[in-house]
């Protein structure tokens, strides 16, 4: 018998779905964010060759499709090493290393935005690096960083859509399911929207107030 209808533990379904695609996002951007920066740090130190490996390594991740990378993630990773790996885990590897990717670019970018007067100036008292990258480059960076950043992260929360396909019972492969049981697409699909749609708008809205206030703090007030 086929339940064409929808039913109201659907709403649980969907509820449990949305659960997941965060549960992910969030992991792999506090994960992806935290390599990236570290990837930025070791550019900033400019150590050699370890330098050009990262820099080549985020090339590759960025300008290569994540569901490529999906797949080798999820079905070459295990041959390759003789592992086990659930989707989940599959999918955490992927988004965690394409967030960093992006991220260490930002990060970069942001760095080499500031003025190399006030590095210089930095170091003529007697600061050192690690001082001047903490006090002096990292909250200005910040304030560059968090419009690109905020972009990343709504970018990468649709991109968690992809895992469905390797089975992580996410928001889409909920919706899947639903729209496979109803035959009812058009408001399948809109619903799966709307929430998708809210939850960018959330992290968009998030980021906004985020930059105003750094924006706030570092804008010069005169004197």
């Amino acid at each position: 018998m086929r339940y064409t209808e929808f039913t109201p533990y659907d709403i649980v379904l969907l509820l449990q779905g949305l659960s997941v695609t965060l549960g992910l996002f969030v992991a792999s951007t506090l994960i992806g964010g935290a390599l990236g920066l570290g990837l930025a740090v070791v550019r900033y130190y400019r150590v050699p060759l370890l330098r050009q490996l990262v820099h080549g390594l985020a090339e590759l991740l960025k300008n290569s499709p994540v569901l490529v990378q999906l797949f080798l993630v999820f079905f070459g990773l295990p041959v390759l090493m003789k592992i086990n790996l659930t989707p989940s885990q599959a999918a955490l590897i992927t988004l965690s290393g394409n967030t960093a990717a992006f991220v260490y670019v930002i990060a970069v970018s942001a760095i080499e935005a500031i003025a190399r007067e006030q590095i210089e100036a930095a170091r003529v008292f007697g600061l050192t690096r690690w001082t001047i990258l903490r006090r002096v480059i990292g909250p200005q960076a910040l304030a560059f960083a968090i419009g690109p950043l905020t972009g990343l992260l709504v970018n990468q929360l649709q991109v968690t859509s992809l895992i469905s396909v390797i089975g992580v019972i996410d928001l889409t492969k909920v919706g899947n399911i639903l729209n496979l049981r109803t035959l009812k697409p058009f408001v399948v699909w809109a619903v799966v929207g709307a929430l998708y749609y809210l939850t960018a708008k959330a992290v968009a809205h998030a980021g906004s107030r985020l930059e105003r206030r750094l924006r706030a703090h570092t804008d010069w007030k005169g004197v």
